[in-house]
């Protein structure tokens, strides 16, 4: 584990490189590829060598060229890239990360912003960086939204309104598996053009539908279930019973709400994945953390939710489902 970080950052620095891109079209000789990605000739043979033994890359005659893996998830070309999330983990997460015992002893966040609001006006307002963030949180999301879509009662309603939406994966899914169901995806004003695109490259413009605004002030679209999928996780204990609490007056009788995360289990002993992350909310936010679903539960039931339960989707996610 001390130097699981070396895999991690060669992976990184291929992905910003560009080395995966430049090998969508076929095999390079390793000097053509060490000229396109600008490499010094010191570092290029055991940089691409490690990728071959990380099984990133492969090599034969023809010179370097992607694995199967690396060709479906890395070649920015193809609708399945997931490139967006390892380019937001090398340029946004990965140097408060290496400040975490500053933080552990300090309490606060070592990304630079005093709060949430300074933190999220930031990214939104580069281009680069919403658009790395939005296009991370699509492939953060996929697993889980297909098993949300495939996993929650969706025949008992008609309406749902996903906050924080993102690039729009859940509403996305929602919407693929379920004609029934028509939809509206809810983030600030920016991410819009985005969201548009994206749902209307998949032909869904007709059923799911953009609104723009600040969950925490501006009216939230009327829906009978609005999901927030790996949201809550970004705040502090006042701000998650706040929007909770909000979320709840919105709902019409019989609606719901679905939170879902990482959810730290109820003993804190074995999802690694839940308290790790919680770890990166302290490296990353001012106030944010990760919790258990029975934290969860309860933070429901003070709001007013009539009853509650947990049940797992994929990997280390899990959901929480209020209903009022």
């Amino acid at each position: 584990m001390s130097s699981a970080y070396w895999a991690s950052r060669t992976l990184l620095s291929a992905a910003e490189l560009g080395v995966f891109a430049a090998l969508a079209s076929g095999p390079l000789q390793i000097d053509e590829l060490r000229e396109r990605l600008g490499l010094h000739q010191r570092a290029a043979r055991d940089f691409l060598d490690a990728l071959v033994a990380l099984g990133l890359l492969d090599r034969n005659n023809d010179g370097y060229h992607n694995t199967a893996e690396t060709d479906l998830y890395l070649d920015p070309n193809k609708p399945s890239y997931l490139g967006g999330m390892l380019e937001f983990h090398g340029k946004v997460m990965y140097s408060p990360w290496a400040s975490l015992t500053a933080a552990l002893r300090t309490g606060k966040n070592q990304a630079g912003h005093d709060n949430e609001e300074e933190m999220f006006g930031n990214v939104y307002a580069d281009p680069g960086q919403l658009s790395a963030l939005v296009t991370a949180m699509t492939a953060y999301s996929a697993g889980s939204a297909t098993a949300l879509a495939n996993t929650f009662p969706w025949d008992g309603y008609q309406t749902f309104c996903d906050l924080g939406t993102a690039q729009g994966m859940v509403p996305l899914q929602l919407a693929l598996r379920h004609p029934h169901l028509s939809g509206i995806g809810f983030d600030l004003p920016a991410v819009g053009p985005i969201f548009e695109k994206f749902i209307a490259d998949h032909g869904l413009s007709s059923r799911v539908r953009f609104a723009g605004g600040d969950f925490f002030t501006d009216p939230l679209p009327p829906a009978q279930v609005y999901v927030l999928g790996h949201v809550l996780h970004d705040w502090g204990m006042d701000a998650k019973r706040a929007l909770l609490q909000r979320v709840y007056d919105g709902l019409p009788g019989g609606g719901a709400a679905i939170v879902y995360e990482m959810l730290i289990d109820d003993d804190r002993r074995t999802n690694a994945a839940g308290l790790l992350m919680s770890l990166n909310m302290l490296v990353t936010s001012a106030d944010g953390f990760d919790y258990t679903g029975a934290d969860c539960r309860g933070w429901m039931a003070d709001a007013g939710f009539r009853e509650t339960y947990v049940q797992h989707l994929m990997g280390p996610d899990s959901m929480i489902v209020g209903l009022k």
